[in-house]
């Protein structure tokens, strides 16, 4: 049997909405389904970073990008 699953509010803007929507359909997945790898990779972030503060302070580098520090 799979992971027993819960469901979870978040308040965002409509514009986020629509953008989120859109990248889910992109994605061939469904709103929910592209919240939760979106949170769940974020969770991981968060963690890693310790705090949201230190969060925030780290940029990601996109692949084959290269630092401008």
């Amino acid at each position: 049997m799979g992971e027993w699953k819960i469901q979870v509010s978040v308040r965002i803007t409509q514009a986020m909405r629509l953008e989120l929507e859109k990248c889910a359909a992109a994605e061939k997945r469904t709103l929910g389904n592209l919240g939760a790898v979106i949170l769940e990779w974020a969770f991981e972030q968060f963690k890693v970073a310790g705090s949201t503060e230190r969060l925030l302070e780290t940029s990601i580098a996109r692949p084959n990008a290269k630092s401008h520090k």
